[in-house]
This record gives C-alpha cells, sequence and structure tokens, in this order.
C-alpha cells in the first residue's frame, strides 16, 4: 500500500477520531454533493490545477491514469460539490485506507463551508465503512487556513507513520 509523499517543512499529519462527535454535513444553500463518474476526471484535475497551482499532480494523461489505476481508488470516495450553475466548485478525493488525499475548493467558492462539509461526509462515509479514523497531510504555512478548519473539526497531529 503506497504511503502519501514523505512530509515536507511544515507538513502535518493530521487524524480524527470517528467517535460520536460526528455531526451531519450541512451544506451552503445552491450547493449540492454528488458521486463522482469518470466523465468528472478531467473537471476535476482542472480544479486540482487551479487551487493548488503546484504542478505537482503533472498533465491529465498523465494524472488520471496514476490515479484510477491506483489500488486505493474508489470512486465511492471522490465526492464532488457541485455549484448552481453545474460547475464543480470543490471536490474530495479519498484513499481506501481513510486517507483524505486531496481536498479542493475552488477561490470563487471559498468561505461559504462547503470544505467544512465535505469534511464531516467524509468522515460519515468512513465511519460507515467501519474506519476509526481520517487522517489527511497538509503544510501548516501554506495551507494555515486548512489547519484551523481541520482543528475546529477535532483533528490533531500524530506521527507521520500514522
Amino acid at each position: 500500500m503506497p504511503e502519501p509523499r514523505p512530509p515536507g517543512p511544515n507538513d502535518i499529519r493530521l487524524r480524527k477520531i470517528l467517535d460520536d462527535t460526528l455531526v451531519p454535513p450541512r451544506w451552503p444553500e445552491g450547493f449540492v454533493m454528488r458521486g463522482f463518474e469518470t466523465t468528472d476526471a478531467l473537471a476535476f484535475h482542472t480544479l486540482l490545477t487551479t487551487v493548488f497551482d503546484d504542478g505537482s499532480d503533472g498533465p491529465f494523461d498523465e494524472w488520471w491514469p496514476r490515479i484510477a489505476n491506483d489500488a486505493e481508488f474508489d470512486p465511492a470516495l471522490c465526492f464532488l460539490v457541485i455549484d448552481r450553475k453545474g460547475l464543480l466548485a470543490a471536490a474530495a478525493l479519498c484513499w481506501t485506507r481513510a486517507f483524505v488525499k486531496d481536498l479542493a475548493v475552488h477561490p470563487e467558492a471559498r468561505g461559504q463551508g462547503i470544505a467544512e462539509a465535505l469534511m464531516w461526509h467524509t468522515f460519515a462515509v468512513f465511519r460507515a465503512r467501519g474506519s476509526a479514523h481520517v487522517d489527511l497531510k497538509t503544510n501548516t504555512v501554506e495551507n494555515a487556513a486548512a489547519v484551523r478548519l481541520y482543528e475546529r473539526l477535532g483533528m490533531t497531529p500524530v506521527a507521520w507513520e500514522g
């Protein structure tokens, strides 16, 4: 089972214990969550490129086969948030081992609670699958706002090895 990329400067691994503190997601008005279909792959890659803008995912024709063929990829663990215009506003891609690989919210859709709702949804899905916790990696400097969100959701730092 592949591990996430090794930690870089200021990277942190956070964990949410899936206990009785879980609450149902509250989707902001005008946004709906739906499941992933392979026809969504290009839009999802475009969102990742827009949000992260670091080139780490590479071009679509390299990224998609790498994701789709990964042993931990399950399309049922990719959650899309669509805005009232029918555009992809946010998405979460999780690995089967209860690890949030990517969480991206389009800049125009930020500040409305979409990331929080996506995380609560993710927690509920993994709890229903029998997972004891959900982990993710983020950067305390580059993603300080995300770290604050994750901490509000009850996520706490754990050793990189999990």
